[in-house]
C-alpha cells in the first residue's frame, strides 16, 4: 500500500499484513434486500468485509452503492463496493466515489465489467470511459490528492481500491501485464477470479508477487450439484474438473434422500479439496488472504475458517 493511512477494517488489516478472509454477497433484482442483510449478519463473524456485485454477467440488479450502504448500516459487515466501469462515465464515478464516502464506504473493488449483451438488457449501451486501471488511477487520485482533473475537492473521499485478476486467462503474460498496469495504478489489493488448477495457481501468485500487491485468491465452495454445474457453465473464463463435478454429482444423486446428510457431504467435500489447496500456497508464501465467492452459501464459513486456521 502507498498510503500510510486506514480507512476501514480492510484497510487497517492490510496494513498490518494479516491474512484476510474476505466474502461475497450478491444482490438480485429486487429493492427488499432483507435476504441479502441475513446472509450478510450469517457471514459476518468470519469475514473481515465482504464483496457486493454489480450486475454480474450483465444482469440488471439493485445498484451495488446502495446496496453496500444497507449492508453496513443493517448487517454491520463492512462492504467491499464493485464498481463496473460498464455503466457510467468518469464525470458519473467521479460523483459516485464521493457519494460513497457520505455513505460511509470505505473499500471498492474496481472491475471492468460484463458486457451487457451477456445479461438481460442486452439492448443496454455499455460505456467503458476508463478502463479497470484508470479507475484505480481515479481513485488514487481523489484519495491522495484531494483533487480531480487538477480541481479541488472540498472533503475528498477516503477509500481503498482494489482490483481483480483471472489466473485462467490466455495468455497469462498478458493477464500478468494487467495486474502490472492495476499496481502502477495505485491497487492496493488483489482479487482473483476462480481457479482450481494448483500447478496454474501457483505459477499465476509466483508472476505477480513482483508487484508487490497483497493477493486474495478466490475460491468458490459449491453448496450442490447444480450450482457446479451453473458455474462451470455461464461463467465466464472459469471452469470446474470434470472430477469434481462428478464427486457432486455422486453426493446429488447417492445421498438424494436425506437432504441433511447430503448438505454435510457438499460441505465436507468442500473442505477436503480446499484445504490441501491453501495450504500448499501458504507454504510457498503466495497468498495474503482468501476471497470467498460461495454466495448464498454463507454456512460454508466455520469449515472455511477451519481450513484458514489449519494452514497458519
Amino acid at each position: 500500500m502507498e498510503s500510510n493511512h486506514a480507512y476501514s477494517k480492510l484497510g487497517e488489516a492490510l496494513a498490518k499484513g494479516d491474512f484476510i478472509l474476505t466474502g461475497e454477497l450478491e444482490p438480485e433484482k429486487t429493492c427488499d434486500l432483507s435476504h441479502l442483510v441475513q446472509e450478510a449478519k450469517e457471514m459476518a463473524p468470519y469475514v473481515i468485509a465482504a464483496n457486493v456485485t454489480d450486475s454480474p454477467l450483465g444482469i440488471v440488479t439493485i445498484n451495488s452503492l446502495a446496496a453496500s450502504y444497507i449492508v453496513q448500516r443493517d448487517a454491520g459487515l463492512e462492504a467491499i463496493w464493485q464498481m463496473t466501469v460498464r455503466d457510467v462515465n468518469k464525470l458519473g464515478i467521479a460523483g459516485m466515489l464521493m457519494g460513497a464516502q457520505a455513505l460511509g464506504i470505505h473499500n471498492i473493488l474496481s472491475l471492468t465489467g460484463d458486457h451487457p449483451n451477456m445479461g438481460d438488457m442486452p439492448e443496454s449501451k455499455p460505456v467503458f470511459d476508463l478502463d479497470s486501471a484508470t479507475l484505480v488511477k481515479l481513485v488514487r487520485e481523489m484519495v491522495d490528492t484531494g483533487k480531480i482533473n487538477g480541481h479541488e475537492i472540498e472533503s475528498p473521499p477516503k477509500i481503498h481500491v482494489g482490483a481483480a485478476a483471472n489466473p485462467n486467462a490466455e495468455p497469462m503474460e498478458a493477464e500478468v501485464l494487467k495486474i502490472g498496469r492495476k499496481a502502477e495504478a495505485g491497487a492496493e489489493f488483489i482479487q482473483t477470479q476462480v481457479v482450481y488448477d494448483l500447478d496454474r495457481t501457483i505459477e499465476f501468485l509466483t508472476a505477480i508477487r513482483k508487484y508487490r500487491v497483497p493477493v486474495l485468491l478466490g475460491i468458490f465452495p459449491m453448496k450442490s450439484y447444480g450450482i457446479a454445474k451453473g458455474f462451470d457453465t455461464f461463467v465466464p473464463g472459469v471452469s470446474v474438473p470434470k472430477d469434481i463435478l462428478g464427486k457432486w454429482k455422486g453426493i446429488k444423486t447417492d445421498l438424494k434422500n436425506d437432504k441433511k446428510l447430503q448438505k454435510e457431504a457438499y460441505d465436507q467435500a468442500n473442505y477436503e479439496f480446499f484445504k490441501p489447496f491453501i495450504t500448499e500456497l501458504r507454504k510457498k508464501n503466495l497468498l495474503d488472504g482468501i476471497h470467498c465467492m460461495a454466495v448464498h452459501y454463507p454456512r460454508i464459513f466455520p469449515k472455511l475458517e477451519e481450513v484458514i486456521k489449519s494452514t497458519n
